[in-house]
């Protein structure tokens, strides 16, 4: 799993925030959907596209002036699809105060040079947090598509 492990760290800026001086939610899935990208063309080395966006709950906000560190890995595959774990920590440089603002699981497809899914290698758990990830990857993916079924009436 390291091979794919993505950080990067980005300060709230005032143009990327709402009239409470947090950062919009659409601001932190853009960064969500391009660190994924990111660590799956890392792991697949391919062209990777978004399948899906697990739910993505904001816990708490970060405010201009705070930094964002954004780490990605890929936790889990399929056949041609990976499971990417993201989690958004903002922090006040000032007081070093550090909190969780989001996690989320956001699954790519890796893309051959004709732009059809091509297969990918299987990841291997290193550490003990990822192996919790790993081993609990069937049944967020058994969730995933029985929120499928009920979105298309199945």
């Amino acid at each position: 799993m390291s091979q794919s492990r993505t950080k990067t760290t980005k300060l709230v800026m005032p143009p990327n925030t709402n009239h409470h001086g947090t950062i919009f939610g659409g601001q932190v899935l853009s960064y969500l959907d391009e660190i994924s990208a990111i660590a799956a063309m890392k792991h697949a080395g391919a062209a990777v596209v978004t399948a899906s966006i697990d739910s993505v709950d904001f816990v708490s906000p970060a405010r201009v002036g705070e930094v964002l560190e954004i780490e990605a890995v890929v936790v889990s595959t399929g056949r041609t699809s990976m499971e990417v774990f993201v989690s958004v920590h903002s922090i006040d440089l000032l007081s070093n105060a550090r909190k969780l603002t989001t996690e989320s699981f956001v699954t790519m497809v890796a893309m051959d040079e004709e732009n059809k899914p091509t297969p990918v290698a299987p990841v291997y758990p290193e550490t003990k947090s990822e192996k919790a990830l790993f081993d609990k990857a069937p049944a967020r993916r058994a969730n995933r598509k029985e929120r499928m079924a009920i979105k298309n009436g199945i």
